[in-house]
């Protein structure tokens, strides 16, 4: 208690230095002090609230024919009756998950599917700085006469300023791995790393007024690999067509949550 006393005793004097100080100042200006102290704290709690909102949008990329549409249907609704036609218009839907369908109330997903053809592909500009996550869909079956054309996709998304800024995570998501036929994510992962480093060294010589990407990839005199990015890499795998989409799910999951 004495402590106390003495604490008082000694911030006395300048409470009383305050009290006539705030005195002087005239009505009207104190009114307006304290006016803008209260705007100043109002607009940085809205800042501040904004930056911790999450976003729950889900991009699905890749080229035509990946299997995108199908997915985006599979996750909806478990269905891939729409899915048979390459898609011209993103197809975009906020839903819960179908596999959480029965899992009571949950946050739901806004999941947009971007035409992969080369002409449509700047729509995904438009989703980008919304997105809290990438699934960029390969055709596992198709993969090899398409790897230069993938490669060079997911180069560009991978260079873009809103992805690398706000380190937005991609999925590489091979799809199609139900057939014979199909390529392991393992084989499919490292034949894009290749590509993708040839496609560095190329564009890295032409004039930087020639090149369209915003940011470099890799490190200077390493082979490229995805641990490189500054956002985080994964690959794995599914199956639109046969319902296999667990691993995408977790994806999604784990950026937009519950």
């Amino acid at each position: 208690m004495q402590g106390m006393e003495q604490l008082k005793n000694q911030l006395q004097p300048w409470i009383n230095q305050a009290e006539e100080i705030i005195h002087q100042i005239p009505a009207a200006q104190l009114y307006v002090a304290v006016g803008v102290l209260f705007l100043t704290t109002t607009l940085l709690f809205l800042v501040s609230l904004l930056r911790r909102t999450k976003s729950n949008t889900i991009v699905l990329a890749g080229l035509s024919g990946s299997g995108k549409t199908v997915l985006f249907y599979q996750l909806r609704d478990d269905s891939s009756h729409q899915g048979t036609v390459t898609s011209m218009e993103p197809n975009e839907g906020t839903f819960i998950l179908h596999s959480e369908s029965t899992k009571g109330k949950l946050h739901p997903v806004h999941i947009v599917d971007v035409p992969g053809h080369s002409r449509l592909r700047p729509k995904l500009d438009d989703y980008l700085p919304q997105a809290a996550g990438l699934v960029y869909v390969v055709d596992a079956v198709d993969f090899l006469p398409n790897c230069r054309a993938a490669a060079e996709y997911l180069y560009d998304i991978l260079t873009k300023a809103s992805v690398v800024k706000r380190k937005i995570p991609v999925l590489i998501l091979c799809n199609k791995t139900d057939k014979v036929t199909a390529h392991t994510k393992e084989f499919i992962r490292k034949q894009l790393e290749k590509e993708i480093d040839k496609l560095r060294a190329s564009r890295t010589a032409i004039s930087a007024a020639d090149i369209t990407n915003e940011y470099t990839l890799g490190v200077t005199g390493e082979a490229f690999a995805f641990s490189q990015c500054l956002n985080t890499v994964a690959v794995a795998e599914a199956s639109g067509q046969t319902g296999e989409i667990v691993q995408v799910e977790q994806f999604i999951r784990e950026h937009v949550k519950p």
